[in-house]
């Protein structure tokens, strides 16, 4: 598949990528926030959060 045709299909303009990475770190206290790009391009936004606990 030549690099114009991979472009032509990608269905997320760089203006929801962005939005998508805040709304993914929005909120989190603990935990991480994880970009995978292939191509120069954001293919996969993994957010991980933690869960802590006062100790009694």
């Amino acid at each position: 598949m030549s690099r114009g045709a991979q472009e032509a299909t990608f269905p997320y303009s760089d203006q929801t990528v962005e939005q998508a990475i805040l709304l993914a770190l929005k909120g989190v206290r603990y935990g991480s926030v994880e970009i995978i790009v292939h191509d120069s391009k954001v293919v996969q936004i993994e957010r991980k959060e933690k869960m802590r606990f006062d100790r009694p």
